[in-house]
């Protein structure tokens, strides 16, 4: 019997010991096979993103390097190479009785088209989300601005301005007073690209906030409705901060827009009368092909880069923890 149980123990040794072979043999294949379609999935990806990452380094990427440099330079579009220059253009623009200026009216712009823009976007999308008969129609006139050229709406925009002959002076004869010459009036002329630049993207805001709205459960506004939250209350204390990823979207690609506003200004004044119009865009505009100072236009792009990167950064690192998602 004991001979017979000690047979059994060494059969079943030796199968165990049999099949160990073949199990390691199985988990290497299996390794390799994971292993190659692993490689697979790498070369896969490098095909797919490989052209894409070229395009982005070639036309982002490059561009930038060749600004860095060129704003450590001096060159007029004509001399055969940009001569060394160090930190002589951030110097002259720091220096500069007029680059500050340009600093803050650019400030003065960015947030006063920033936050009208916002808050009229905001109060459009609630009229919009009561689905009043014809608000489709009303929408997508509203949308319009926002996809025509700037070329076209700042020809809308001057005949609307001309002090003689536009509708801007039939509203201001309406009410006994005289219009302003909107575009030609250092005092005007920033406020009128002002309210050209929110009515162009008023409707883009307001149809994010609407598709924002859209998206709260109706259950939710339906049960404070039931404890007798008001409009007010509602729109206070649930949609509103409900809506924060929308406005924080919102707030970035708002405040990149209006620093890179360009089209608008050169179509209406040309950064005149006087420069009361030149922001930040349009000044690096104006030292590279007009002035052909180009290290300056590059120094003053530099600048501009930080700031955005500066105010992205800041956005990120402390308005986004009012975010609810």
């Amino acid at each position: 019997m004991s001979s017979g149980v000690s047979d059994l123990e060494s059969g079943s040794a030796l199968s165990v010991s049999a099949r160990r072979p073949d199990d390691t043999g199985q988990k290497a294949s299996g390794q390799r096979a994971a292993a190659r379609r692993r490689r697979r999935g790498y070369l896969l990806f490098a095909a797919f993103a490989m052209p894409n990452l070229v395009l982005i380094a070639v036309f982002a990427y490059w561009p930038i390097i060749q600004n860095i440099y060129l704003s450590f330079t001096t060159w007029d579009f004509i001399s055969p190479a940009a001569e060394w220059a160090g930190f002589l253009n951030y110097q002259a623009l720091f220096s500069s009785w007029s680059f500050p200026d340009v600093l803050l009216r650019t400030l003065v712009w960015v947030v006063v088209v920033v936050v009208v823009t916002l808050v009229l976007g905001l109060a459009l999308a609630m009229l919009f989300a009561q689905r009043i008969r014809g608000t489709t129609s009303v929408q997508t006139l509203a949308f319009a601005p926002h996809v025509l050229s700037g070329a076209a709406i700042a020809t809308i925009w001057l005949f609307i301005f001309d002090p003689n002959h536009g509708l801007s002076r039939l509203v201001f004869e309406a009410f006994g007073a005289t219009s302003p010459a909107w575009t030609t009036d250092g005092s005007w002329a920033l406020w009128a690209l002002i309210i050209v630049s929110i009515w162009k993207g008023l409707g883009f805001v307001a149809i994010v906030y609407l598709v924002g709205i859209q998206q709260i459960p109706s259950e939710v506004l339906e049960a404070a409705r039931i404890d007798g939250a008001g409009r007010w209350t509602q729109f206070r204390r649930m949609i509103f901060p409900l809506l924060s990823p929308t406005t924080f979207f919102l707030v970035i690609t708002q405040t990149i827009s209006a620093f890179q506003a360009f089209d608008v200004i050169a179509m209406m004044t040309s950064g005149g009368p006087a420069r009361s119009t030149t922001t930040l865009s349009w000044f690096i505009y104006d030292e590279a092909f007009n002035r052909t100072n180009v290290g300056v236009s590059s120094a003053a792009s530099m600048i501009m880069f930080v700031v955005l990167m500066a105010i992205t950064v800041l956005q990120f690192r402390f308005v986004e923890r009012r975010v609810h998602y």
